[in-house]
């Protein structure tokens, strides 16, 4: 028991510095650590799993859209780069550059890719010459590096994981069908995978993707009351194809631009998982992205009897499709239970002599600790009950903070007031002058997040002028 307890002390609580906790979180749980070069981390197993199984489900919901993978090099000649200014300028400060091959000098610098929607330019204007050759929907899974100042595990560093889709399609209609398409897999995914609830909407022009018109996103709340942006789809129109001169020629043999779009989703989602789900003894993790769904601790393992049948129910649970662990080790039983929970795993399992004798097991769920005591002969089943039961429930949870952490505000007195005093989102108007959200960042750090789809109006001034108003905001503090 006092290992136990030394176990889940070494993590901070979450109300007493969130901050730290999420740090604690990571460590303890083993997901990454720190490399030599600032910014730059280690994925450990525990965390690079968890990427692995986003990749593994994400990647088949885009082949379903008829997305195919490519990969293309990571290092971009500054001559492509400045083809775009807008984008350009966007990543400017960020960018890393590689000046030397071995002890020569290189005639042109080369820029390590923050993003490849240049490359792509490059490739696509030597593969489409007809509307025959259209649409072209390639996505790669690859890092880029963004030269970061300020750096925080999975949320932002120097280099992160991400995919990155790019399209090209014959007609501007096409391109934004596509665009809008791709963020709603991204948010279908994060709410049912996941087992977080976003908004989704577009973003204003300030707060855009360098060199699109229009930029759509997903946004969450985190525990702390800050927004985070999950996943965004771009539609570029056609301003890159101009810029890299991108035709095709049509049915009536006239030249077209194409029309392009890219989309993006990283491995920041892992640091969203840690905080929406997390608590005081370390992580919760969705059963659908949980790299161990099931852990078996046998109580009294030297007993060959408990052993034998772990190893049965372990056997039994693979075969009905579960990715189950049984843990062996000569660590107390009340160690592995606090380990477990540390690692986030959603479901385990209890067996011992006693148990045995009655021809049961005990499961526990990993996020409110319910136990039940269930017949080993049907226990595949009752974990499949429990292992829905419990991804449900986290999103419902998640699902309830944030809609009870949205408010509204109808004067800019009130807005303020709502920034400073309720974490979480606050719906406002704005006139669409870019002058009025930069001046509400000033007053209040405050930034637009999205204007969500669909959404009504709640009266016609500006939030911050007073002028008359149409867009309806989201606006937060932000990761």
């Amino acid at each position: 028991m006092a290992e136990e307890k030394k176990l889940v002390e070494e993590i901070t609580a979450r109300e007493v510095d969130f901050t730290q906790w999420y740090t604690d979180v990571v460590k303890k749980a083993r997901l990454m650590s720190y490399s030599s070069i600032k910014g730059f981390m280690n994925y450990l197993p525990n965390g690079y799993a968890i990427w692995e199984n986003i990749q593994k489900q994400m990647d088949a919901r885009f082949k379903e859209n008829g997305v195919e993978n490519v990969y293309l090099p990571m290092l971009i000649p500054e001559s492509l780069l400045e083809k775009e200014k807008d984008h350009v300028e966007g990543f400017a400060p960020e960018v890393a550059w590689v000046t030397k091959g071995g002890n020569n000098e290189l005639e042109e610098r080369l820029c390590v890719r923050p993003t490849s929607e240049t490359m792509f330019c490059e490739l696509y204007k030597t593969l489409v010459h007809s509307y025959r050759d259209l649409p072209k929907t390639y996505n790669q899974w690859c890092s880029v590096v963004r030269w970061e100042k300020t750096t925080r595990p999975f949320l932002r560093s120097s280099e992160f994981l991400w995919q990155e889709g790019h399209t090209a399609f014959a007609t501007a209609e096409e391109c934004e069908e596509f665009t809008i398409r791709m963020l709603n897999v991204y948010a279908d995914f994060t709410e049912e995978v996941l087992a977080i609830p976003v908004v989704r909407g577009q973003k204003t022009d300030k707060e855009k993707f360098a060199g699109a018109e229009n930029t759509y996103t997903i946004e969450s709340l985190m525990p702390d009351g800050k927004a985070l942006q999950c996943g965004t789809s771009h539609d570029f129109g056609d301003g890159f194809a101009k810029a890299f001169d991108i035709q095709y020629t049509d049915k009536d043999n006239q030249l077209h631009y194409v029309h392009q779009n890219s989309f993006g989703y990283s491995t920041r989602m892992i640091g969203a998982i840690i905080m929406v789900h997390g608590d005081d003894s370390g992580l919760v993790l969705p059963p659908r992205i949980a790299p161990t769904q099931v852990i078996i601790i046998p109580i009294r393992q030297d007993s060959e009897c408990v052993s034998e049948k772990a190893k049965e129910i372990e056997a039994t649970l693979r075969k009905a499709g579960f990715s189950v662990k049984t843990d062996f080790s000569d660590k107390r039983p009340g160690w592995k239970f606090s380990e477990a929970e540390m690692l986030g795993i959603p479901l385990r399992i209890e067996i011992g002599p006693k148990d045995l004798e009655k021809g049961k097991c005990v499961l526990v769920r990993r996020d409110n600790r319910e136990k039940t005591e269930v017949d080993i002969s049907e226990v595949a089943e009752k974990v499949k009950e429990l292992l829905d039961t419990e991804q449900q429930a986290l999103y419902d949870k998640a699902k309830k903070y944030m809609d009870t952490h949205i408010s509204e505000a109808h004067t800019y007195d009130e807005f303020k007031d709502c920034i400073e005093n309720k974490p979480g989102f606050v719906k406002a108007m704005w006139c669409g002058d870019e002058a009025c959200e930069n001046q509400i960042k000033a007053d209040t750090t405050a930034t637009s997040r999205c204007m969500p789809f669909g959404a009504e109006p709640i009266d016609g001034k500006c939030i911050c002028c007073g002028k008359p108003a149409h867009k309806l905001v989201y606006w937060g503090k932000a990761y």
